[in-house]
């Protein structure tokens, strides 16, 4: 193929410079000439002459010219390659489809082989792959590890001409008559094993703050004689020392059942692996204590200052008791995360704290106006019951009361219609969400019962229009919480939020008695919350039942007025017959909501009844109501399903608890429980 070599640019103007200065020894000839002809003469003569051997250089001297050149751009492009092929930065030349066409020394050194390089560069670097590729002249940049180090490979899209228009000459096809173009893909390849062994370094560097606290430090001591209570506090110090030695950290403590811990981030993955284990450890301390020893723990990870990692381990200590204790809470920024709590939390025998919230509550209610009382949405008899004791309270101090309730469930309905049209109370003491966000303003206290989750609250935006507010609940406290209330009572031990308030009533003073009908109404409460006394019921549950039978409460009215009718009945019975066992030891079922005013509650009592089953260790009955699953889970004391429960969005208690399904059908609802439950059984969390 023949090929002809043209000159262009600055070397052709720079060979055409002699021929070009003839002109203007043209011009100085002739004004010469017109000084004097003599000497103009003489001048010709010399511009001929000059002309001559210009032309006879440009003519017979540029194919040695251009042969020098192309000698030196010869020798300049050896070194060039030579000086790329030995190039410090890995360097590699790869086809549109992804395949190694030329690499440097240090690009072949790291890919060991070229063979399977030269098929395609994914088979060394998955990460590359057909959609990875630059389709345009966009970099992409990729991470990837290979033998113990990591790079940053960026893969660049290049246009390769034989020659560029800046070249000192240019080939052309004489057949063609086109320059011979070709799409190739550059790769560099940055190591950042360093840089990541610093940053990791760093991060494991990091100092993290925590606080460990004895869950019931007074009434494990009160268990045993006094002669081994100094051994029983030593084992347990030892258990904390010896496991904070383990992490390398130094422990401090501040009280007799609290400490402060802190030590270096890299040993959390450890911890968080053997799901903290000095839980189980100090609770399986015994010499002869009836009750075991229980521990919280709270950890503030990843900030900025030890102050803030401090607040953190605050916070999440508090969670981790307001939960129940007996667990560890890792919080990071918003993120939390839970470890134990599997044990059942004991009843405190001291009713100090009831008293002392009694005491602050009162002084709430007589600096208001008003008192607005809210539980949960889709109340229950709990709820209501709880709404109708502080309701009592504000009555009893003198200040105007209502009880937000939107809708009325079948399971509320026989205690409701005893307050409607009953002259003993206004006919405003039940409001609907939009009366209420009328009523409620900065001088009016918003006390929240049976609930301690905003989005699950009858009316959320009662929340933002008073800063007055006051939580009273028995559920275990999530990452979700109601802010700035000004009081908050949780106690995830007690038996139902009618109890907590019942105890709370015996404090307030000034003559305080209930009614018949409000004792009725909470002794329901707690009489369904415990599943007739068979769920979470301590000492304090049968106290509370009792001064609510002093107060008037009649059992055998309550039990009349929670009859189910005979629709329910077989409704129940076919979610019954229908209910799946898996795993040998879940049941699973789904209770039907066609004909049924409230499924929820219907759902809530058929997961009680599966309970009396041999064998089965936790219940869970699915209900489509509203367009919405609601999942109702019930335990005796084998599982935890709050647990469960959280993994699916809900929360509640050790052996109540409950979760709600939206933008999924039944059957994904069902899948989701069945795959939550293997994988928490395979992590050894069942």
């Amino acid at each position: 193929m023949k090929r002809n070599i043209k000159v262009k640019g600055a070397l052709k103007a720079y060979l055409r410079w002699p021929i070009m200065l003839s002109i203007l020894l043209a011009g100085m000839n002739l004004s010469i000439y017109l000084i004097d002809e003599k000497a103009g003469l003489v001048m010709f003569g010399f511009l001929i002459v000059y002309i001559v051997v210009a032309m006879l250089l440009y003519f017979f001297k540029r194919p040695v010219i251009i042969g020098d050149l192309i000698r030196y751009a010869a020798d300049y492009g050896q070194v060039q390659k030579q000086l790329l092929k030995e190039m410090a930065l890995p360097y590699a030349i790869l086809d549109y489809e992804g395949r190694l066409l030329w690499g440097n020394n240090e690009f072949l050194d790291i890919i060991e082989n070229e063979k399977t390089a030269r098929k395609s560069i994914t088979n060394i670097f998955p990460e590359i792959t057909a959609a990875v590729l630059p389709k345009d002249m966009q970099d992409k940049t990729v991470r990837s590890a290979r033998n113990n180090s990591y790079y940053k490979i960026i893969l660049r899209k290049i246009i390769a001409v034989d020659f560029s228009d800046s070249a000192p000459f240019e080939y052309q096809e004489d057949e063609m008559g086109l320059n011979d173009c070709n799409t190739l893909i550059a790769m560099y390849l940055y190591d950042e094993t360093e840089n990541k062994t610093l940053i990791r370094e760093n991060y494991e560097q990091k100092m993290i703050t925590g606080l460990l606290y004895i869950d019931n430090y007074e009434e494990a001591l009160e268990s045993i004689d006094e002669v081994r209570r100094s051994l029983l506090i030593a084992l347990v110090d030892r258990k904390i020392n010896k496991y904070m030695q383990s992490i390398d950290a130094i422990v401090k403590k501040l009280e007799k059942d609290k400490y402060i811990f802190m030590f270096k981030q890299k040993y959390l993955q450890q911890l968080q692996i053997s799901k903290f284990s000095l839980l189980e450890e100090v609770r399986a301390v015994n010499i002869g204590n009836e009750m075991s020893v229980t521990i919280s723990i709270g950890l503030g990870v990843n900030t900025d200052s030890y102050l803030l990692s401090y607040e953190y381990a605050r916070a999440a200590i508090d969670l981790a008791l307001g939960r129940g204790g007996d667990q560890a809470v890792v919080k990071e920024g918003d993120k939390l995360l839970y470890y134990g709590g599997k044990s059942i939390q004991l009843e405190k025998s001291t009713r100090v704290k009831a008293r002392v919230k009694a005491h602050a509550l009162k002084e709430f209610v007589e600096a208001k106006d008003k008192v607005v009382i809210m539980g949960h949405a889709i109340g229950d008899v709990d709820s209501f019951g709880a709404g109708i004791g502080i309701y009592r309270i504000a009555k009893t101090l003198n200040k105007k009361a209502h009880i937000v309730i939107n809708e009325v469930t079948t399971s509320v309905r026989p205690l409701m219609t005893r307050f409607i049209n009953n002259p003993d109370y206004e006919e405003d003491m039940f409001l609907k969400s939009d009366q209420a966000m009328g009523v409620v303003d900065n001088n009016t206290l918003l006390v929240i019962v049976d609930v301690n989750r905003p989005n699950y609250t009858e009316c959320k935006e009662l929340l933002s229009l008073t800063k007055t507010i006051v939580i009273l609940d028995h559920h275990r406290q999530t990452g979700e919480a109601i802010e700035n209330a000004v009081l908050s009572y949780i106690e995830p031990y007690a038996s139902s939020s009618c109890e907590m308030v019942a105890e709370i009533l015996q404090y307030i003073g000034d003559g305080l008695r209930l009614k018949q009908v409000e004792a009725d109404a909470m002794y329901a409460g707690v009489m369904i919350d415990t599943n007739n006394f068979l769920t979470k019921t301590g000492v304090r549950t049968f106290e509370a039942a009792a001064f609510l039978r002093r107060n008037g409460a009649d059992v055998t009215r309550i039990r009349k007025a929670f009859r189910s009718d005979m629709d329910e009945y077989k409704t129940k019975a076919e979610a019954v017959s229908a209910t799946e066992v898996y795993l040998d030891h879940f049941a699973i079922t789904v209770c039907s909501s066609d004909g049924i005013n409230s499924p929820t509650v219907l759902g809530a009592q058929v997961a009680n009844e599966l309970l009396n089953i041999t064998n089965i260790r936790a219940t869970f009955v699915f209900t489509e109501f509203n367009d919405k699953i609601y999942l109702s889970a019930r335990s005796i004391d084998e599982v935890n399903v709050q647990l469960i429960m959280e993994r699916l969005g809900g929360g509640g208690h050790m052996s109540v608890a409950g979760a709600q399904f939206t933008n999924s059908t039944l059957a994904e609802a069902i899948q989701y429980l069945k795959e939550t439950l293997s994988a928490m059984k395979q992590e050894g969390e069942l």
